[in-house]
C-alpha cells in the first residue's frame, strides 16, 4: 500500500506515464508506474516498473525474509520455558523436602502430565475465544460498511493519516478506490482498525498442540533423571544442568527471531531459573524441617 502510494503521488507530481489499477481490487497488486522511473535501478523511460508484484527485492544482499508461522512463536517458546521451570522448581522443591526418588520421580510424572494439558487446554480455550471476538468484531465492521458506508470511508481517510499518509489528495484517492469494493474496504479496515490478518489468525487446535507438545519436552529433563539415580541431591544436579542446557539452547533459539545477542538471551534464561530453583529447594527444606 505504501509503495502503491508513493507511486500514486509520483504520477501526480508529473511523472510521465499512467497508474493502473487491474485485478482483484482487494489486494490492489497490480499498480504499474509507466516512465518517471529516476531513483530506480536500472530504470529507464520507457521501463515499467510493478511496484507491488515485483519480488526482485528479496534478492538483495542483507534482505532478511520474515519467519513464517510467528504467530505460534509465543506457544513454542512459553510452553518450552513453562516445562523446564516449572517442572525442574517442582523436583527442587520435593527434592528439598526430602522426598524419595522414586515419590519425586512419581511428583515430576504428575506434574509433567497435568502441566501439559493445562497449558493445551488454557491455550485452545484462550487462543479460540480471541478468535470469535475478532470474528465479532468483523461481523460488526461488514454491518457498519454496508449501513454506515460514508462513516466508514471518513474513518478509513482518518486511519490512513494515522500511518503517515498526510497528503490530502492521496487519501482522497485511496479512498475513492476503496470505496469501489466492499471487500476490499473490509480487508483494509480490517488492517488498520483492528490490526488483523488473515494469513495470522492462530488455530486454537495447533496453538494447543504446540504448548503441549512443548511443555512436555521441557518437562523431561528434570524428570528423566530421577529414573536412573539412587539419591536425590544427584537427581536434582543432574536435572539442574539438562535444565540449564535447555534454557541457554531456548534463549538462543529465540534470538533466531529476535536477531538479539545469544549469551544475553541464553544468561536470562538460566539467571531466572536458577533463582527459582533455589528458592523452591530451600522453600522444601523449610517445610521439611517445620514438619
Amino acid at each position: 500500500l505504501k509503495e502503491a502510494s508513493e507511486s500514486v503521488a509520483a504520477n501526480k507530481n508529473g511523472n510521465s506515464g499512467n497508474v493502473s489499477t487491474a485485478g482483484d481490487a482487494s489486494t490492489f497488486q497490480s499498480t504499474t508506474v509507466t516512465g518517471g522511473t529516476a531513483g530506480i535501478p536500472g530504470g529507464g523511460e520507457n521501463d515499467a516498473v510493478s511496484v507491488l508484484t515485483s519480488q526482485s527485492w528479496k534478492n538483495r544482499p542483507g534482505f532478511q525474509e520474515h519467519q513464517s508461522n510467528g504467530q505460534y512463536w509465543r506457544d513454542l517458546i512459553l510452553g518450552f520455558n513453562d516445562g523446564l521451570v516449572s517442572t525442574f522448581l517442582l523436583a527442587a522443591g520435593v527434592s528439598g523436602g526430602g522426598l524419595s526418588v522414586h515419590d519425586i520421580l512419581i511428583t515430576g510424572i504428575a506434574g509433567a502430565v497435568g502441566g501439559a494439558i493445562s497449558m493445551a487446554s488454557g491455550e485452545y480455550l484462550a487462543t479460540k475465544s480471541q478468535d470469535e471476538v475478532e470474528q465479532a468484531e468483523l461481523a460488526r465492521e461488514k454491518m457498519h460498511i454496508a449501513h454506515h458506508r460514508r462513516d466508514e470511508l471518513r474513518e478509513l481517510r482518518e486511519l490512513l493519516l494515522l500511518i503517515g499518509m498526510n497528503d490530502d489528495g492521496l487519501r482522497k484517492q485511496l479512498t475513492e478506490y476503496y470505496a469501489q469494493d466492499d471487500e476490499a474496504l473490509l480487508q483494509i479496515m480490517t488492517v488498520l482498525e483492528f490490526g488483523i490478518l488473515e494469513e495470522e489468525r492462530r488455530s486454537p487446535i495447533l496453538a494447543a498442540i504446540v504448548s503441549g507438545v512443548t511443555f512436555t519436552v521441557g518437562a523431561l529433563p528434570s524428570v528423566l533423571p530421577y529414573a536412573f539415580v539412587d539419591d536425590s541431591f544427584v537427581g536434582l544436579t543432574i536435572a539442574g544442568v539438562l535444565t540449564g542446557i535447555g534454557l541457554a539452547f531456548a534463549g538462543a533459539i529465540k534470538t533466531t527471531a529476535t536477531n538479539g545477542s545469544v549469551m544475553m538471551a541464553a544468561g536470562e534464561n538460566v539467571l531466572v531459573a536458577g533463582i527459582g530453583g533455589l528458592i523452591a529447594f530451600y522453600v522444601g527444606e523449610l517445610f521439611e524441617l517445620i514438619t
